[in-house]
């Protein structure tokens, strides 16, 4: 798929940036989309459940400014949702098992290090634009 780019993180996982033409190249038009993400494209969650039949999927969305924001994440494993949807809303206090997104992480198999969380571990904090990720 000329639209995808698939970005290799610490811990043996990678990213699939969600840019804007590859999320018109992967959204159904024939299914509708799910209200609880801001931009999970309608039917992709099919295909991520799919996909998890080869090993774990995340669907991650996160939005941060100046220490404040929101997440939104689901975990698939043998093509089955097994985490989520997860949300954290702006206000809300992090749960005690961490955020969502830490949460997905931990799924995949990701651990956290002696300077951070999972985020961190895996080097999701290089990049804080989607954008960033595909130069």
């Amino acid at each position: 798929m000329d639209a995808a780019r698939v970005v290799g993180l610490r811990q043996g996982l990678a990213l699939l940036p969600m840019s804007a033409a590859l999320s018109e190249a992967v959204t159904d038009a024939a299914q509708a989309r799910r209200a609880d993400f801001w931009n999970l494209p309608a039917g992709f969650d099919r295909v991520l459940a799919e996909w998890s039949e080869e090993g774990p999927v995340a669907y991650v969305e996160s939005e941060y400014f100046g220490g404040v924001g929101e997440e939104n994440v689901a975990v698939w494993r043998d093509a089955d949702l097994t985490l989520g949807p997860l949300h954290l809303l702006e206000g809300e206090l992090m749960p005690p098992e961490g955020t969502p997104v830490c949460r997905a992480l931990r799924e995949l198999g990701a651990v956290a290090g002696a300077r951070g969380d999972e985020f961190t571990s895996v080097g999701l904090g290089e990049h804080r634009w989607t954008e960033k990720w595909l130069t």
